[in-house]
């Protein structure tokens, strides 16, 4: 079975369990009714379904050519495919309609990205980066800079990337060696080389726009003086056409990697390059978070995404494949088998799929929507409590959802068995893609350390205290509810958990920070078993009123039958993550590295 968007689970979110038509009143809600909602995932999914999916396969197969004279040829397809995406408006669903974009909420491009991550994650990712770099110009750029960008990229007509990574330094930034030199003109003259560089060369769009990460010539070492530059493949004139080409950008090879083989992944080379500083100088580093940041969650949901694509197969190949009997008698008696969806090892692994999917996307959308109050509520309050949570949640997501993600993959490549081990079937593909999504954009070890070492502490706390009073709220609201009582009950065991850990972090953290980095991946797991045990108790709490309203939608009793299934085999892991961690470093740090 080909992939299969889940626009009815996404709108069950958007509608049912978020009910986004509340915020009509907030700029782009105001065109976002849910009918549009639904008609444009709706015709997303059919582009996602007929024209990316189909090009997956090719693009590992085929993967992209470098040539002598440093350009870059993409799989069979994916030029077309690019073309069908930038006319029929996709990457300018949540762009500012000043420069180009529809002005939808940030919640209804997340939906419509899953699908397209799901689809083709490699060609999925060369848009991707694109509004990243667009987001990161509309923060920080000149009016002159935005005017001059920004409707190229809102629309994808020309393509962006983001420089970071050196050979000798990628998450420690503050060993760049890239210099900027500047010049009579206003510009700098760009001298380093980059790598890993996603998109850093293509035949897809007429232009690509980097953004590079350098030091000015006298600047503070480390972090503190890094600046931030716009330096274009082709210099555009001052009424946005394409000038001359800018001579000392190139790419001078591709990565051969595990998957992604359709995406190129660059080694840039730059030499005398013309660049444009962003904002002030030193203080490129805090800009490219902006674009940092909305690529880690891009990158959480490339975890769900893929998870969900290697879901559907394994769920459709456990439902063709026949062998062996049902240990309950047979389930396909006039068959010389019975379906491996009768198993209940087979379905443990799907079934555990489904409940981090279907969790994991209520997540995922839920803090999507924060992304849009956190600029456009009129209440302050809600702003900084929406400001809050993204800053908290992004680690958690992208960290948890990727582990998962992954997990999803190998479990769908157990489902297939050895067939899966072949490349006859999508599941290697799978594995292979999602892989990445656990390194790239900060490791989730790097992940782990952000949540506990900064995301945490800021602001006094107030972070994790505002999420803590709202589950808390919740339970009070609901814990009369005999239909909702094991997910409140399940609600209150995951919170208290992850408060302990919390209290624990806080007294055993600043004695030994080893005890604090030790932790933290367990805590980001616990964590983000809570966000979900949440999620669940929404989702819980909209299915039951949709029943109890006679709504006959099997969809619903689905909803119930996958939720209690979490909260009986996957919210226990909970309390593994706790004692783990509350064992602290002594032993994990005992060894001497020559031991090792």
């Amino acid at each position: 079975m080909s992939y299969q968007a889940p626009v009815r689970d996404q709108m069950f979110v958007l509608k049912d369990v978020l009910e986004i038509d509340k915020y009509a009143n907030l700029p782009g809600f105001a065109d976002a009714s849910l009918d549009v909602v639904e008609q444009i995932l709706t015709e997303g999914a059919k582009f996602c379904e007929e024209v990316l999916a189909p090009l997956n396969h090719v693009g590992d197969k085929e993967g992209c050519r470098w040539f002598p004279d440093n350009t870059v040829k993409t799989p069979t397809g994916f030029k077309a495919a690019w073309d069908a995406m930038v006319a029929a408006g996709w990457p300018a669903l949540g762009s500012e309609p000043e420069y180009g974009g529809q002005g939808l909420p940030r919640v209804v491009s997340i939906a419509y990205s899953e699908m397209s991550s799901s689809a083709n994650m490699a060609f999925s990712m060369y848009p991707g980066l694109t509004h990243g770099n667009y987001s990161a110009i509309l923060v920080g750029g000149s009016d002159e800079q935005k005017a001059l960008y920004l409707p190229k990229l809102a629309t994808a007509e020309w393509g962006g990337t983001m420089n970071l990574t050196e050979p000798h330094c990628g998450t420690d930034l503050g060993l760049l060696r890239t210099k900027a030199v500047p010049q009579a003109d206003g510009s700098y003259r760009i001298t380093g080389q980059k790598i890993w560089i996603s998109g850093g060369e293509h035949d897809l769009a007429e232009n690509i726009v980097h953004l590079v990460l350098a030091r000015i010539e006298g600047a503070p070492a480390g972090v503190k003086g890094i600046s931030l530059f716009i330096v274009p493949k082709f210099i555009p004139n001052a009424d946005g056409t394409l000038g001359p080409r800018n001579e000392g950008v190139k790419c001078a090879g591709l990565e051969e990697k595990m998957g992604i083989h359709g995406n190129a992944t660059c080694v840039m080379s730059y030499e005398d390059a013309q660049g444009w500083l962003i904002g002030e100088e030193n203080a490129g580093l805090k800009l490219m978070f902006v674009m940092m940041n909305e690529a880690r969650l891009g990158v959480g949901l490339q975890g769900l995404a893929q998870g969900e694509a290697a879901y559907q197969a394994a769920a459709a190949f456990a439902k063709d494949r026949l062998q062996g009997r049902s240990l309950t008698g047979p389930k396909n008696p006039d068959g010389p088998a019975d379906p491996i969806i009768v198993h209940p090892d087979v379905r443990r692994m799907l079934m555990d799929s489904r409940a981090i999917l279907e969790g994991g996307r209520a997540f995922l959308l839920w803090t999507g929507l924060h992304g849009d109050l956190m600029h456009l509520s009129p209440d302050e309050a809600q702003r900084q409590k929406s400001s809050d949570y993204m800053g908290l949640m992004t680690p958690v997501l992208k960290g948890y959802l990727t582990d998962k993600g992954f997990k999803i993959a190998s479990d769908a490549m157990q489902v297939h068995g050895g067939s899966g081990y072949t490349e006859h079937f999508p599941a290697s593909q799978y594995l292979r893609d999602v892989r990445i999504a656990l390194i790239y954009e900060g490791t989730n070890g790097i992940q782990a350390l952000d949540l506990v070492g900064r995301k945490l502490a800021a602001n006094g706390g107030r972070a994790v205290m505002s999420f803590f009073a709202e589950v808390d709220q919740f339970v009070g609201e609901h814990e009369a509810d005999a239909e909702l009582k094991p997910f409140v009950e399940g609600l209150t065991e995951a919170k208290a958990k992850l408060q302990e850990a919390t209290m624990w972090l806080m007294q055993n953290g600043l004695a030994n920070p080893d005890n604090a980095g030790a932790a933290s991946t367990d805590y980001m797991h616990l964590f983000g078993i809570t966000g979900l045990t949440y999620m669940w108790a929404l989702i819980a709490k909209t299915a039951q009123a949709k029943i109890a309203a006679g709504d006959a939608d099997p969809l619903y009793r689905n909803k119930l039958t996958v939720g209690r299934y979490f909260l009986e085999r996957i919210l226990p892991e909970a309390g593994s993550h706790l004692a783990k961690l509350k064992t602290g470093s002594a032993t994990m740090m005992a060894l001497e590295a020559d031991a090792f």
